[in-house]
């Protein structure tokens, strides 16, 4: 454990941080999986649901939970996923 008062408070900043972080990411994992999810299913509302996740990613991005190219990445998958399955 940290002993310098200095220390302490960066450990609680890191540990904000983290769970700050897991939400993002957690929230991240399930937009992706509801978009392919309703991809799969061929549902009227994918593009919504894929606009919806695009956002929460770009977000997860700016924010710095995410790297931007990771972001990126994803988002062009689940557009090329949504749009295969339109046609």
């Amino acid at each position: 454990m940290a002993n310098h008062k200095s220390a302490i408070k960066r450990a609680r900043q890191s540990e904000d941080r983290r769970l700050r972080n897991r939400m993002t990411k957690t929230q991240v994992k399930n937009i992706v999986k509801s978009v392919r999810l309703a991809a799969d299913e061929k549902s009227p509302e994918t593009a919504a649901t894929l606009k919806h996740a695009q956002s929460i990613i770009d977000k997860a991005a700016k924010k710095g939970t995410l790297h931007k190219r990771t972001a990126a990445r994803k988002i062009s998958r689940l557009s090329k996923l949504v749009k295969a399955q339109g046609s």
